[in-house]
């Protein structure tokens, strides 16, 4: 049997609302975006949402809307995919690494020990598709405003640290029973192909902020920054006598098109209305499975006040060396079913290496890694699939610890 790790779900409704967009003779940003931004604030409550290119994009977006550059310092996990920083790095600041906690995600105490008069953000990423701890991120950021060094417009009138959630993996994930997008400032999601809801390539970041900020403006300012700094898209400038436009900011060009949206349009509704519980119940199966297993450390998955949107399985087993939970992949991979790793911490990876990170400083972060192994998790899996997961990984882990 052949298991795929990660398969986007394609199903008819997708491809007729693709073709419908082929059919509509446009194609790059236009109705169809527009459309999946009113539906992802339709699901999360979030004020306003701006689709982009990728969720890398949007970070960047954010962080130059807060005029965040050189000399500034944001604060990331060392546990996380290297989009998190490099979005930093692009826009001249430092990523500042602190370790994380046993559940991937990042630690409120060494988060806290690296804020400096520096810090411009903090950019907490929920792995797996479990959310961060935004309630005692909120509290830090806020206790923190009398070392808050402002330097631009925006930072004077927010008078404290951003909050950015990297939620590239946790779209339909919850947070004190509200589903993320409306939780923090500014939160990311990603549509990559791998992610629960896809458009192939491309992102979305949703607008929260506090008063005074008017979101709807803020929303408005975004869009415009997203092309190029032009003050009509291509959609607006194809209608009769609508080609003047003017170019009033040094903006990006990572705005997301129709035909790329039209993806999202299609699974977004059913995500939330069904596929996202098909992905609660392969969690389900896998954890009633491994409990009984000695040598597994489940994942987090529910708690008080989160649940996760179960974007990975991301299983540990239990004191053993990063070789042997190499040689396991190894043989899971000889039985047909495609594993994965997430992540590799960022100071193991050549670019920060050479930037002088260094894996011993954050210790939870490379214990995490070094037993940990993502079993594929999508709505397409069978039952039949299921069990030949289990099986095969249960015999792996056994024939080599």
């Amino acid at each position: 049997m052949k298991i795929p790790f990660s398969p986007p779900y394609i199903n008819q409704d997708v491809i007729q609302e693709v073709n419908s967009a082929l059919e509509s003779g446009w194609i790059t940003t236009g109705p169809k975006v527009k459309l999946l931004e009113e539906l992802v604030c339709e699901y999360t409550l979030a004020p306003n949402t701006l689709c982009v290119n990728s969720a890398t994009s949007g970070l960047m977006l954010a962080l130059k809307w807060y005029g965040i550059g050189s000399g500034d310092e944001v604060i990331i996990p060392a546990y996380t995919y290297a989009a998190t920083a490099l979005a930093v790095i692009h826009v001249g600041a430092t990523p500042v690494m602190v370790d994380v906690e046993a559940d991937f995600n990042i630690s409120i105490h060494n988060m806290e020990k690296a804020i400096t008069s520096k810090t411009k953000a903090v950019i907490p990423v929920d792995i797996a598709g479990w959310p961060c701890d935004y309630e005692a991120i909120d509290a830090l950021v806020k206790n923190k405003k009398d070392l808050f060094k402002p330097s631009s417009e925006n930072q004077e009138k927010l008078g404290r640290i951003l909050v950015i959630s990297d939620s590239a993996h946790s779209i339909g994930a919850t947070y004190n029973n509200q589903y993320l997008g409306a939780i923090t400032d500014i939160t990311v999601f990603s549509f990559h192909a791998v992610k629960n809801v896809t458009t192939a390539e491309g992102g979305a970041v949703c607008i929260n902020l506090p008063k005074p900020f008017n979101n709807q403006e803020e929303y408005n300012y975004l869009r415009c920054f997203s092309l190029n700094g032009q003050t009509k898209d291509a959609f607006t400038k194809s209608k009769a006598g609508g080609w003047r436009y003017d170019i009033i900011y040094p903006g990006l060009k990572i705005n997301m098109p129709d035909i790329l949206a039209a993806i999202g349009v299609a699974q977004l509704p059913e995500y939330f209305e069904k596929t996202l519980d098909k992905r609660v119940e392969i969690y389900e199966y896998y954890h009633k499975f491994f409990q009984a297993k000695a040598w597994a450390v489940l994942p987090p998955y529910k708690s008080e006040n989160k649940t996760s949107s179960c974007h990975l399985y991301a299983l540990r087993i239990k004191d053993i060396s990063e070789a042997t939970r190499d040689a396991i992949i190894e043989e899971i991979s000889k039985n047909g079913v495609a594993v994965n790793v997430h992540f590799q911490p960022l100071p193991l990876l050549t670019l920060f290496k050479n930037m002088g990170y260094d894996i011993n400083a954050f210790p939870m972060a490379f214990n995490n890694y070094k037993c940990e192994i993502s079993l594929p998790i999508y709505p397409q899996l069978t039952q039949k699939e299921l069990e030949y997961i289990v099986n095969t990984v249960t015999k792996a882990v056994e024939s080599k610890i």
